[in-house]
């Protein structure tokens, strides 16, 4: 008999690693938005449920579960070169695939070699009961399919809680987007919205808070539409800043149309709410804005803005922006660029037009050249570091409470204040999971410098960031 031995956690889902030679690896990568990383801990659960060790990324292993993005077509390719990468060091590895490019696009991964289980958004967390115990492992010639093109839009609970990978724990409350903008693949992908039940939200975020979470994200794809029963999205925020345990609670990007003066007075009613806004803009022209079959106008957008600065002491603020939309002429581009420059974000999220199967938008001619949309792009990222730097310049002199995340980076801990300020401290002390007072001393684009109390502070000449 093999002894079994549990050893100090040290995968990324912390999970306690048994050493037994007949102990199936399973190995998790996720790509996409900040939802997709919360399913990923529900499946990191489901695969040890199932009696799997949970490898990292890139090790080699036995299965390869690759949580996929399709928003646009870079994520399509990357998701291709890391099966086959997978493959290269792992050539017997079962690899299922799941998340939006299963979904929509199911024909071309039934084509690619090397795929032996593809699971669509409907039966994605249930991926886990799907693979083959670990003795039956092996590669198949044609791919099993698990895929339906609807998806139910009953409100839903999540079977078992999983480990986050981050010390900011991403909590899904939501499903789905029913808006159909004109360039965007999500409700093809994820079907109609659809939220979590309350009491199961609830029941995590007690649990998070119990396990030593200091930090939750509320994910979904169109948060503000959350609706259970005679809950709204203001609604459950107020239910949660019951949570006994919880320090902060912050909102993932949020539609304009669903941010009202309700939602700004909660966030700015309690110390538990993050000061911080990522509210999605896509275009400062109004005619690209319809185009886009958005649900707001630029002016709409900036009386917005204006109120949560206004109302919200210290908001952090950001936005996407997309460049080459089809028919963006420079007039629209120069509209955008002027708007991004005038608002208070602190970070520019920038996306370049990417054609995506079924959407309105490739009906739409006047197609912006690719020069062009590199020029336009790098215009905005440039604007966005500009933006970046003042914002963590803002803070030098000041003392912040920081939450910090694991490990370093050439001998800096990194970690994050509640109103997005990334923070960089020298230093190899262990500060993961801990919130820290850090007094700002300098600030580079990527991050703002400081020290905790009683060490010495750091300069920019001391550093390369």
């Amino acid at each position: 008999m093999t002894a079994l031995q549990t050893q100090p956690c040290r995968n990324r889902y912390h999970v306690p690693i048994m050493h037994d030679m007949t102990q199936a690896r399973a190995s998790i990568h996720t790509l996409g938005c900040r939802l997709n990383h919360a399913e990923t801990a529900v499946l990191g659960e489901g695969l040890r449920r199932r009696g799997f060790e949970l490898v990292e990324f890139g090790r080699p292993t036995d299965v390869l579960v690759l949580n996929t993005c399709a928003v646009t077509e870079d994520a399509e390719r990357t998701s291709r070169y890391l099966i086959r990468k997978t493959l290269k060091h792992s050539p017997h590895a079962f690899v299922a695939v799941t998340g939006c490019y299963a979904q929509a696009g199911l024909n071309g991964l039934k084509r690619q070699e090397g795929i032996d289980l593809i699971v669509g958004h409907q039966y994605k967390l249930e991926l886990p009961s799907y693979l083959p115990p670990s003795h039956a492992l092996q590669k198949r010639a044609a791919p099993e399919i698990r895929h339906t093109r609807t998806m139910s839009r009953d409100d839903f609970d999540l079977p078992y809680f999983g480990e986050p990978d981050s010390t900011r724990a991403p909590l899904k409350i939501q499903d789905g987007c029913s808006a159909m903008c004109s360039f965007c693949i999500i409700p093809f992908s994820r079907g109609h919205e659809r939220s979590r039940r309350l009491e199961d939200i609830l029941r995590e975020a007690a649990d998070l808070a119990a396990r030593g979470y200091h930090e939750i994200v509320l994910t979904g794809v169109n948060i503000g539409q959350y609706r259970h029963h005679n809950h709204d999205f203001c609604s459950l925020l107020r239910q949660l800043d019951q949570v006994q345990g919880l320090e902060r609670i912050r909102i993932s990007s949020i539609e304009p149309t669903t941010v009202g003066d309700e939602l700004l007075d909660i966030l700015a009613g309690s110390t538990k709410f993050c000061p911080f806004l990522h509210i999605p803009l896509q275009s400062g022209d109004d005619r690209i804005l319809e185009a886009m079959n958005r649900r707001h106008t630029v002016k709409r957008y900036i009386g917005l803005i204006e109120r949560a600065v206004a109302t919200i002491p210290q908001l952090g603020l950001g936005t996407d922006l997309m460049t080459g939309f089809p028919g963006e002429t420079e007039a629209a581009f120069r509209n955008t660029l002027g708007v991004a420059a005038d608002l208070p974000f602190s970070y520019l999220h920038v996306f370049p037009y990417s054609p995506r199967p079924s959407t309105a938008a490739l009906r739409l001619k006047q197609a912006t050249a690719p020069a062009t949309i590199r020029k336009r792009t790098e215009l905005l990222q440039n604007l966005s570091h500009t933006k970046r730097l003042a914002f963590h310049q803002k803070s030098i002199g000041t003392t912040l409470s920081v939450l910090f995340e694991a490990g370093a980076e050439d001998g800096f801990r990194h970690g994050t204040t509640s109103n997005f300020t990334k923070v960089a401290v020298a230093g190899c002390a262990e500060l993961r999971n801990q919130i820290k007072p850090i007094t700002i001393t300098a600030a580079t684009e990527r991050w703002a410098i400081g020290h905790a109390a009683g060490e010495k502070p750091t300069t920019l000449s001391m550093i390369q960031l």
